[in-house]
Order: C-alpha cells, then structure tokens, then sequence
C-alpha cells in the first residue's frame, strides 16, 4: 500500500509544479523527509498530506483510505541483516575450576548487563572470560566481539576509547565514513547500534574504570565483559567477580590436565612454586610435557632452584632454553605489533629464516610463545614483560631496525608491482635474511593487508626511538597502502610527525619526496592551501636533485589543484610544462602527466585534443602496468560522453571498472563506477545508474574518504540535472554540501551550493 501512496503524493507534487526543496518551504517539511514519501520508504503524518493537497489544489478526503492502508503496513523496508560477528578468540582446551565464578558469570548474563573480572595478572580473567563468552553465543546472537585495550601490555600503548570505538562500531558493520571524531559522538553511536542488538562484548585487559567508561552500553540487551588487574569500583551497577589463585585440587587437576596425564612426584612442590597461578602451572607443564625423561621431581629440583614467585617459573623455563633460543624470546618481547611471522622474526633477530622458524616452534612447544595461527606467532602480556626484563638494559634500536628494514623491503616489493611512480629514496639499511613470496600483484596485497597494523606499530616505535630511516621510509612507502585502502586523513598525519626525521637524516633527495607525498596528500583530503606549499617546495628540491619524474609529478598535483579550484586552463598550463620535462623513456610517468593533461582539456572542452593526446599514449599505458591503461580509459570515455557517443563512454567506464578490480584498487573502482553510472544516467537507465552510483558511495563511506565521495557526488549530481531529474541533482547536491561543510572543504561546499542554486 506504501507504493500506491507514493504514486498519489508523487502525482500531488507533479501538480504543484514546485522543486523537492521548494516544496519542503510551502509545507514546512524537510526536503529529505518529502524524498522519503515519495519513494515509498516511509509514510508520512496526515497533516503533511492535507498539506501537499493544498500545495496542490486538491481534495484529501479521497486519498484517506489509501494513506490508513499504508500506515497500518510496514513503515519502512525490513532493515538488511548485518553480518554477525564472532571475534572470541579460541577456548582455552584445559579449562579447569572457576566453577563458582563461571555460574556467576553465566548467572549475571541473565540479569545484568556488565560484569568486571579482576585479579592478578596470570590468574585466569581473560581464560574465564572466554569460556563464558563461549558458552553464552547462542543467547547473544547477533554478535560476539573481542577486544583487547592493552591496558597492562608491556611495551604497547593502551588503546584509548576513541580508537576502541571506531573498532567496536566496524566490527558491528557501521561504515567508516559514518563514525563520527569525537569520543562522545562515538559512543553515543556506539550505544544508539547496540541498543537494538542481543550481543557480547569482551573488553579484554582494561587499565582502569575510565578506560571502559565510554564502551559501556546504554539500553539494550548487549552483555559487556571486562577484565583488568584493577577493580571498577568506580563504575555505578557493574557486578564484580574478583579471581584469586587456583584452590590447589583446581590447580592440581589442571597441571595434570597440561601435562598429558598422572605423573610422580610432589606435584604440590610444583603447584606451590608456580604459586597456583594458571598461567604458571600451564608454562611448567609445557617444559616437563616436552621432557620425557623427567619426572615431576626433576621439574621440583628445577624449581627449588630460586626463590617462590612466578618469575621464578619463567627463569626456569629460560634457564632451560640454549643461548639461542633465550636470544630470540627476549627479542620477541620487542616486538611492536600484535604478532610477527617467521620472516619478521629472521630480520628481528638477523638469522637465517630456517633458524628463526625452527626456535619459533622450539618457543611455541614450551608456551612461551603462541601461535594463533599457521605462521603467525604472539606473546602473553605476562611473558612479554618477563622477555623485556630478562635484558632490561639492552639497546632496542638494533632489533628494531631490522624489523623495520623488513617492512620497508616488503613494501617496496609491493611497490614494484602496485606501479607508484615517485622513485622514493627509500633508505633499507640491512637487507632482511629473506622476505615471502611477493612476486604476483594478489600475494603482494595480502601481505601488505595482512601486515599493515605491525607495519603501524612499527613506524611509531621507530618514530620514538628516532630510527629515523625506518620511520621516513614506512610513512612514505604507507601511501601505497592508504592510496588502496582509504585512510587519508592518517596518512597525512604519519608524514608530518616523521617530517622532522627526514630532516635530521640530512639527505635533500629524501626531504624533497617527504615534502612532495605531504602535498599530495594534504590535496587528497581536500587541504589545498596547505598542499600547494609543499608541493612547491617539493618540486624546487626535486628539480635541484636533478629528478625529472619528481618534479613532473608535482607539477601534477599542483594542476590537480587548478582543476579542483574551477582553473583547468592554468592546469593545462602546468601540464604543458611537464610534458616538456620528461623523455620518451620515462614511459609511466609520461602517461600519468598526458592523462592530467588530458583531463583538463575536457573540462576546458577541447574533447578532440584531449582524445589525442591520450590515444598517443594508450598503447604504452597498456604495455605497463593495469592502472596506466585504467587513467587512459578514464579521460577517453569522459571525452566521449561530452561528444554524445555515450555508448562508447559506457563501454570505457566499464573497463576500468573491470581493470580496479583485477588489480583490487576500491578507491578507482568507485571513480569508474561513478563515470558508469553517469553514462547509465544519459541513456536513460536510471535503476541501474543509481545502483553503480549507490556501490561507488558504499565504497569510499567504508574507506573514510569524504573528500573523494563529494567529487563523485557533484558530477552524478550534474548528470541528474542534465538529464531532467532536479530532485535526485538536488539530494545529491544536499548530500556533498553535508558532507563538504562537515569535513571542512571550503572549495567542494561553494560548488555544491552552486549546485544547489542551478536546481532552485
């Protein structure tokens, strides 16, 4: 009944004669309350449709029966079901005692929203944790998140609400470019999502109470989970379950348990020296499970050794591993990141990659390293700070400039293959002993992905300990990964804070990059007055070092900012000058510089010479690389669609839509998608251009890149007008002025007025 509403309130604002916004003032209504009406996707009140009968000149009384129909159904389309998410990590196989506590904690799920479990560190909080959560999935069905806030984690920085927010609300399926900045607006969103939601929340290792405080939900029936080493005495109707050390049958059973079976001997001695901590228990039962020749009275010699503590049963187990083995386990307690892999692990320690995989499992036997999954190898908190202060005085700088040298060898791999052109003068001090197999464009980006928060982690600490090297060369090689996965904004910020390292490292080739990818970027999320200084600055220390590509590149972007600014003539006249710069061997840069070139002609409407210059590269651009021919493509289906053959421009758009897939680059793809569906717009099939059009905004809302998202916004918004439809140009023009004026782009809200204004 909804749709035979929309058709009658549809036919009403025909009558009217007015535009969206037009009307909206007549009735006082919103224009995107009216835009909902009329395509069915909500009912409106009764006075709004007396209203827009008189706006009209009609009669309601006809339209009542239909507008009660429609009110009595569905008022909106049923809402697509989110995926669920399950992140728990994997139960702990030899869960043993807590009955008490787990009752307690299955018994709160039914009756209370939140529960903290203390304790020391080691007792068993995020084992217990687990288990419960594992237990109670089928009554929290529509999600099952896990997060650890590193809040007692040696050598990490806890991870502060704001950013525990943004992965919280990810994780429930809400876009990037949907989370708002500020901690308050993000856990009112937070809150807003789980209000409607059965869902279990495990905040793993927190601080202190105002490490959660934020992450707590409101209404709803959402179950949160905390555990810390402090109690959340400050948190008002949070149920507390403090854990103590294990009640020695407990503690018995699980070291039998964890042993594989009954052994002999004083298994008391054991527990008492392990201080029937778990995590104890479990790492002396790993050295005498791995040792058939002992008995549990060799393990009590071992022992008795040191003084009671639990430090004591890590010296043990240190004691026991040859100098090699105790080298690597102090190193891994370095490590930035979550986790490393085997070759991570060869740079960190300078050996052989053979030699690191083999004490990699020598570690992993004993449970003083784990491996969640294949390749991938984790420490404890626990055992990362007993690695830390086994050494304590030892210079980190050493081990961490190789594992920094490894990501940059890897990124510049995927340099290699991803076709950037800037010849970075990237600085890899010691070449890592060996690097996985990167030699195809797919393998290339997995591992990138896969590496990308230790490659994080990494350039902070580097940035720290002013490796300066490292850390200039990950914030630059980082824009190969940002320039395919959205992230502009941190992008900019990594450049500027190593800005000062690339300056002390003395070397004007380096300076003259780091200046230039700061431009670029600083163009990319719409700071232009910011970007075209260094963009100058970057292309005078180019054009001293003698770098012709670099200094053609900046000119680039300098005409990229014309263009954006409505001066495609003074572009043109950059790129003019660029041309004149680079020889024919300079092939990829050659292409780039002419697809700028050519782009600017379009707009300036000089369609034939811009369909000239570009066809003078176009076979060069497909002996390159994907993305070469993609640009190419780009300018010679806009040119098209500008001289009418839009069948032509439909079918070039889709081939570059086709080529960012192949090369899995979703930043261009929602460009093409949007030239697609522009096309789409001019032969008149308008479901299907509004489909692209709808991938290509989901695409770049998920990345977080607001300033991208307006300039598709703007020219769909112009084909829309074009081709006789003001009210979707309008919510299109309403949609990048929102979004323009929200992220500050000062030129982006004045076209999207002018926009507005050509509507009206």
């Amino acid at each position: 009944m909804r749709e035979e509403l929309a058709e009658s309130l549809r036919q009403l604002r025909d009558l009217t004669g007015r535009s969206l916004r037009g009307l909206a003032r007549d009735i006082n209504a919103s224009s995107s309350s009216l835009s909902r009406y009329f395509s069915a996707q909500a009912v409106p009140p009764w006075p709004t449709v007396v209203a827009l009968c008189k706006a009209a000149g009609r009669d309601p009384r006809p339209l009542r029966e239909v507008w009660e129909r429609a009110k009595d159904g569905p008022q909106t389309d049923p809402p697509a079901t989110p995926p669920v998410r399950n992140d728990l990590p994997h139960d702990i196989t030899a869960f043993t005692g807590r009955r008490a506590e787990l009752d307690a904690l299955l018994s709160a799920a039914r009756h209370t929203s939140v529960v903290a479990i203390d304790g020391m560190g080691g007792v068993g909080k995020s084992a217990l944790a687990v288990q419960a959560a594992h237990l109670l999935t089928a009554d929290f069905p529509d999600g099952q998140l896990y997060l650890d806030l590193h809040g007692f984690t040696p050598g990490r920085e806890r991870v502060e609400s704001e950013e525990a927010l943004r992965v919280l609300l990810v994780a429930l399926g809400v876009q990037p470019g949907r989370i708002p900045d500020g901690v308050a607006e993000r856990a009112a969103l937070w809150r807003s999502e789980l209000a409607t939601r059965r869902a279990i929340v495990l905040l793993d290792n927190a601080a202190d109470a105002e490490h959660v405080r934020e992450l707590l939900p409101g209404a709803g029936q959402t179950f949160v989970v905390i555990t810390s080493r402090r109690r959340m005495v400050q948190l008002d109707g949070v149920q507390p379950i403090s854990l103590d050390v294990l009640p020695a049958q407990d503690a018995a059973q699980l070291f039998v348990e964890s042993v594989g079976g009954s052994r002999l001997g004083d298994v008391d001695e054991v527990l008492r020296r392990c201080g029937n901590l778990p995590l104890a228990i479990r790492v002396a039962a790993a050295r005498l499970r791995h040792r058939p020749s002992w008995t549990v009275d060799t393990l009590v010699e071992r022992l008795r050794e040191r003084e009671l503590a639990v430090s004591d049963v890590f010296e043990m187990s240190l004691r026991q591993l040859d100098s090699a083995q105790r080298r690597m386990f102090r190193l891994l307690g370095l490590v930035p990141g979550e986790d490393i892999d085997a070759y991570g692990a060869a740079a960190l320690a300078g050996i052989p990659l053979a030699n690191a995989r083999s004490l990699l499992e020598d570690l992993v036997d004993v449970h003083l390293v784990q491996e969640p999954a294949p390749g991938r190898y984790r420490m404890h908190d626990l055992l990362r700070q007993t690695a830390r202060a086994d050494d304590a005085e030892a210079d980190p700088v050493p081990a961490i400039a190789r594992l920094a040298d490894y990501y940059l060898s890897g990124m510049l791999a995927v340099k290699e293959l991803a076709g950037s052109l800037i010849p970075l003068p990237v600085i890899v001090t010691q070449r890592p002993p060996a690097l996985p197999d990167l030699s195809a464009v797919h393998q290339a980006v997995d591992w990138m992905d896969t590496e990308l928060a230790n490659l994080t982690a990494t350039f902070s600490l580097a940035l720290e300990l002013r490796i300066d090297a490292p850390a200039v060369g990950l914030a630059q090689l980082a824009t190969i990964t940002h320039a395919r996965r959205g992230g502009a904004v941190r992008l900019g910020r990594a450049l500027e804070d190593s800005r000062s390292a690339a300056e002390r490292l003395g070397q004007r080739r380096l300076l003259a990059s780091h200046r230039y990818l700061l431009g670029a970027v600083l163009l990319r999320i719409g700071r232009l007055a910011e970007a075209v200084p260094e963009l100058e600055a970057g292309r005078v220390l180019l054009a001293a070092e003698g770098d012709i590509v670099g200094e053609a590149l900046a000119l680039l972007q300098l005409a990229e900012i014309r263009r954006y600014t409505a001066d495609a003539a003074g572009a043109a006249v950059l790129l003019r000058e660029a041309t004149g710069l680079l020889p024919p061997r300079e092939a990829a840069t050659r292409v780039q510089v002419w697809c700028g070139l050519g782009r600017a002609l379009v707009e300036l409407g000089e369609y034939d010479e811009a369909r000239a210059v570009v066809a003078e590269v176009l076979e060069v651009a497909r002996g390159l690389d994907q993305q070469s021919e993609r640009a190419c493509l780009e300018v010679l289906g806009r040119a098209a669609l500008a001289q009418g053959d839009t069948r032509a421009a439909l079918d070039l758009a889709e081939q570059a839509v086709a080529l960012n897939r192949s090369t899995r680059h979703p930043i261009f793809e929602a460009t093409s998608l949007t030239d697609t569906a522009i096309a789409l717009r001019h032969l008149g099939r308008v479901e299907e251009a509004s489909a692209r059009y709808a991938e290509a905004a989901r695409i770049l809302d998920r990345v977080g890149e607001p300033h991208r998202l307006v300039r598709i916004s703007l020219p769909y918004a112009e084909a829309c007008l074009v081709t006789g439809d003001a009210d979707s140009a309008e919510r299109h023009f309403e949609t990048a002025l929102e979004l323009s004026t929200a992220h500050g782009l000062d030129y982006l809200v004045a076209a999207s007025r002018a926009g507005l204004a050509r509507v009206s």
